[in-house]
């Protein structure tokens, strides 16, 4: 059996499996810590009373002199953005740009959320409280997005 030179057959990427594989896997983790995040903060909008102390305080404030919940909201962000930061640098590396522009929007979409609920602790404005939710629901279908997207054995979306 001879094989044509001039063959259309593409060779199969097998380099980018490892990266490609990493990058699922922590998007998965950022996904993970989106639900934990959505949990927590729906908890600290329903039971958590922020004392007015803290109200127009930082963030710096709300982890070391708020309450418990709050404190554990605040940390948790602030791992989810540099797992956010992380997700979307793996994917410039792998050069998926589907996946880079759904995580550049699902990074955009947590820094607005986080952004909102400062402002939310400072003056307790329910559209605040409502845009750190819209801008939270937003970041989780990005980033389930970019699961199905990376999935095993699936297409990839035009350019990625």
């Amino acid at each position: 059996m001879s094989v044509d030179a001039e063959s259309t057959a593409r060779p199969v990427r097998t380099a980018a499996a490892p990266g490609v594989s990493r990058l699922r896997r922590g998007n998965l983790a950022v996904l993970v810590l989106v639900v934990l995040e959505y949990g927590i903060g729906m908890y600290v909008n329903l039971y958590v009373t922020v004392p007015k102390a803290d109200h127009g305080g930082s963030l710096g404030r709300a982890v070391s002199n708020g309450p418990a919940a709050l404190s554990l909201h605040a940390v948790v962000g602030l791992l989810l953005g540099l797992g956010a930061l992380g997700v979307l640098v793996q994917a410039i590396m792998t050069r998926h740009w589907g996946v880079v522009a759904l995580s550049a929007v699902g990074l955009f979409a947590l820094a607005f959320a986080s952004v909102t609920g400062i402002s939310f602790t400072s003056n307790g404005d329910s559209s605040a409280s409502m845009a750190m939710s819209v801008m939270t629901g937003a970041a989780l279908l990005c980033y389930a997005a970019n699961l199905y997207v990376l999935r095993p054995g699936g297409r990839s979306l035009p350019g990625g």
